[in-house]
């Protein structure tokens, strides 16, 4: 569904009760004009006593209370609208940026990604719960008022005719431009959201490198771009309500000066007719007035929607999984056949990968920065879809299987694993996907070798730590992600340069805690470290997002030069 036609067809229900409603509430305005005027006109004319015309009265007061009763309903209905119309963008955009979260990440800022789900999708709640409604209102009441005006009166039916297009042309001229300056308003939402976003996760950075102040002019920058750009649309907007309110008033005062014409110097109307067609003509222009508010509205939503669809449209791969069940957590065979994924035209492409990873082997995935490592071992973990060639697990593609049984197969440990703002106990039981008690919590944190150091904090594994780790050190996040593996027991792990930047005590006891952890499965290690890729029994060597190749590290050595170059440099900075 990528457009806002094809939603409201699903809608059908909701566009029937409000049409349905409009056409009550027609009929409510036209019974409450002629029972007002027969009120009057039967006690100013017609002289009849309080008794005569207190049936007239009820019937009134009960007319108001429909009136205003179907209002609330159509009003609600609307409401109940734009609620389920944000909520169901707002999950197709969360959708769509957690199935690929690692394309999505690399698409845009974060900011810019938060103000679309929330500002944008806000912004349309107004096409929904007001534009829509007033819509199918002003569909029907103008035209049952119309068709009542001509009835009685020729001339003020005619009047009404003539004057009532000037209103739909004002709005379709104010409405474009409205149109255009929403997008450019969300335009510089986006970015002023994006860039206040990105400026608060890297304020430590910016000021040790002294870029501070001038971020703060970038801010201020963006920040009044988006004022200039609102206070265009509050322009459009008060410059339409008045030339709205002009229109209107003319339109319903030349009305009144024909009906005064025609009863007081023509004697060509009755007072009855009079009174009924000018309390019928307010309304009819209300209707139409209320329309053009409406559209001008629905115009800024029509802007942030078409925003909301381009994200949705937006190109984008994603891991289509299956129903199979893996047999068992025993370590899986894992084939890749001429195996690719490219992020997009003019970007970086990964083709032709070919191996075979038997059960409980010690793979390393090596090569130059930007060689396609990383890209890879996401492909392996299911985490991006191959736009080339396949990937095997037990000899059944790996999509075939469901998500969720293959995920609980594996850990996935990276150079900057996420810790989340919470305790240490709750940041380890994350590791499980079952719930787990603190003697296991604790195991799974001396396995990690981190269990001495939360012991010898004041409240233990009760101790809070910040979102992002802040509290831990680097070497600290990263055991606690390994006692989030020992705790799952994975039958396929990724590491994906765990140890880069620890010292070399830090990196020794994580070796040893992986060395542990891997005693039982399939292990795939993006390295760098020479003893990591000595101890491997399959190496994959990359180049320039292609398999240059493949083997163990002493057979490499001896027949593919660019390997050796690249181990000797490694031994030179090791030295």
């Amino acid at each position: 569904m990528t457009s806002l036609k094809a939603y409201m067809l699903t809608k059908k229900k909701s566009l029937t009760i409000m049409l349905l409603l409009s056409i009550l509430i027609g009929v409510m305005i036209v019974a409450q004009a002629y029972l007002l005027v027969t009120i009057i006109d039967g006690v100013f004319l017609q002289k009849q006593s309080f008794s005569e015309v207190l049936p007239l009265l009820g019937g009134l007061l009960f007319v108001f209370f429909l009136r205003t009763l179907f209002s609330y309903l159509s009003g609600r209905t609307g409401v109940k609208l734009g609620a389920q119309a944000k909520s169901f963008f707002r999950k197709a955009l969360l959708k769509k940026y957690s199935r690929n979260p690692l394309q999505a990440s690399l698409q845009g800022q974060s900011g810019q990604k938060v103000s679309m789900m929330m500002d944008a999708v806000d912004e349309m709640d107004s096409y929904f719960s007001s534009y829509i409604p007033q819509v199918i209102r002003s569909a029907f009441i103008p035209i049952l008022i119309l068709v009542i005006v001509f009835l009685e009166h020729v001339n003020t039916g005619l009047i009404m005719l003539i004057t009532s297009p000037f209103i739909p042309i004002f709005m379709i001229i104010i409405g474009l431009q409205t149109k255009k300056k929403s997008e450019e308003q969300m335009d510089k939402l986006g970015e002023f959201s994006g860039r206040f976003l990105d400026t608060l996760q890297g304020l430590v950075t910016l000021k040790i490198f002294g870029q501070a102040k001038r971020q703060v002019e970038l801010i201020k920058e963006s920040s009044l771009g988006f004022r200039d750009a609102t206070m265009e649309i509050l322009k459009i907007a008060f410059t339409s309500s008045f030339m709205l309110e002009l229109i209107s008033m003319l339109s319903i005062g030349i009305v009144a000066l024909e009906v005064a014409l025609q009863l007081l110097i023509f004697d060509g109307i009755t007072f009855y007719t009079a009174f009924l067609v000018l309390i019928l003509t307010p309304e009819y222009y209300t209707g139409l007035k209320d329309l053009g508010s409406a559209f001008h509205n629905g115009q800024t939503s029509i802007g942030a929607a078409k925003k909301v669809m381009q994200e949705l449209q937006q190109e984008e791969q994603a891991v289509e999984w299956g129903t199979e069940d893996l047999a068992s957590h025993q370590p899986p065979q894992i084939s890749i056949q001429q195996t690719g994924f490219s992020y997009g035209d003019e970007q970086f492409s990964l083709h032709g990968i070919q191996a075979d990873i038997e059960p409980r082997a010690n793979v390393a995935i090596v090569g130059k920065s930007g060689s396609g490592k990383t890209t890879l071992l996401h492909l392996l973990a299911g985490l991006l879809p191959a736009s080339e060639g396949k990937v095997y697990v037990n000899g059944k593609e790996l999509p075939a299987y469901k998500e969720e049984e293959w995920f609980n197969q594996l850990s996935y440990i990276s150079q900057h694993p996420y810790i989340f703002a919470g305790t240490i106990s709750d940041n380890i039981a994350i590791g499980a996907n079952k719930s787990v008690t603190r003697t296991e919590i604790k195991q799974a944190a001396e396995q990690a070798g981190i269990a001495e150091m939360i012991n010898m904090l004041k409240d233990g594994y009760d101790t809070p730590i910040g979102g992002g780790g802040r509290g831990l050190s680097g070497g600290e996040m990263q055991r606690v992600a390994l006692a989030r593996a020992f705790l799952k027991r994975p039958s396929v792990i990724f590491f994906d340069e765990p140890t880069t930047g620890l010292d070399v005590h830090t990196e020794k006891v994580l070796q040893t805690s992986m060395e542990k952890l891997s005693e039982h499965a399939t292990v795939i290690t993006v390295a760098h470290r020479l003893h990591t890729i000595k101890k491997a029994d399959i190496i994959l060597y990359l180049g320039n997002g292609r398999l240059k190749a493949s083997g163990k590290h002493d057979n490499l050595l001896q027949t593919v030069p660019d390997y050796r170059r690249m181990v000797s440099l490694q031994q030179e900075g090791e030295a």
